[in-house]
């Protein structure tokens, strides 16, 4: 089987009519923007299955031992093009030039679209727990015709740079859903072990970071909760009202592992969907199609 990084260096030019657009008729991507098909609504009873792909954003590129596995651009726009073309997948969580790029391409047509806020917080940097907004505000996902922006919140409770995330958040809730646009929020308690910030993955943990998350802005009438999957997901469940939708985390080797896990979750009647990036986009095997598919099974 070819790979989509083989067929990507294979036809190296494919992508370069995005450059020369950007270059010479940036508007555009506004254009493409305000044309496109918007999601027609989900069907009832139905869940979600979202691609993300917004770690390149933060320089956090590395699959596995390959530390910069995620920093071939064509390579990602082919594999995540693959992903939401296949039956099942209903949307698409990144940044606003992947969410441009798949635009002008047509992938994102008709599918629910949200943009990632707050990518400061670099990979492995000092200051990582700071995670600022650099990267969608709210006024910007209403002007693009998304459906909702994504924030991730990291608390460090030895940290107080923390508080300054926090902040930020609950602002972008509240901002959000003056829009009437969903704020789906991503909250871990996290610590440094020898100087690398880790997200702490007890259930406790977990539903302390639920709760948290759950109180922020002046209202949560808007907000999702994107979590992972730990032990006793029913405890983690009961913390809250609020939709949740789960995420892949780390490359899996052992992706029936990984799948059993999806499917668990998704039997508690809080959890609405997946939002899965590098695991479905960089599976063990390569075959980006099979894992997408398998994921859709759940569903």
């Amino acid at each position: 089987m070819t790979s989509p990084s083989e067929e990507s260096a294979a036809d190296g030019t494919r992508y370069d009519d995005l450059t020369d657009l950007r270059f010479s008729r940036p508007a555009a991507i506004t254009d493409a923007l305000t044309a496109r098909p918007a999601f027609t609504g989900i069907p009832a009873g139905a869940k979600l299955l979202i691609i993300a792909a917004d770690h390149p954003a933060r320089g956090a590129l590395a699959i596995g031992g390959r530390p910069v596995a995620m920093g071939d651009r064509r390579d990602l726009l082919d594999r995540t093009q693959d992903a939401l073309a296949r039956p099942g997948v209903h949307g698409f969580l990144g940044t606003a030039d992947m969410i441009e790029d798949l635009t002008l391409r047509g992938a994102l047509d008709g599918k629910v679209v949200f943009g990632s806020m707050n990518r400061g917080g670099l990979a492995g940097s000092t200051f990582e727990i700071d995670d600022r907004f650099t990267g969608y505000d709210p006024a910007g996902i209403a002007s693009a015709g998304l459906d909702g922006g994504k924030m991730l919140l990291r608390i460090c409770l030895d940290d107080p740079a923390s508080a300054l995330t926090l902040e930020a958040c609950a602002r972008a809730v509240g901002d959000l859903a003056s829009h009437h646009l969903i704020a789906m929020v991503e909250p871990f308690l996290a610590r440094r072990v020898d100087g690398a910030l880790v997200n702490q993955l007890t259930t406790d943990a977990v539903i302390r970071s639920v709760a948290i998350a759950s109180g922020l802005a002046s209202t949560s009438a808007y907000t999702w909760l994107k979590l992972p999957v730990v032990a006793q997901m029913e405890r983690v469940m009961a913390a809250s009202t609020l939709p949740a939708l789960i995420l892949g985390g780390e490359v899996s080797e052992d992706q029936d592992a990984a799948l059993s896990g999806w499917e668990s979750a998704l039997r508690l009647p809080g959890v609405k969907g997946l939002v899965i990036g590098r695991s479905l986009l960089y599976p063990p095997d390569d075959d980006v199609t099979a894992a997408v598919d398998a994921a859709v099974s759940l569903l």
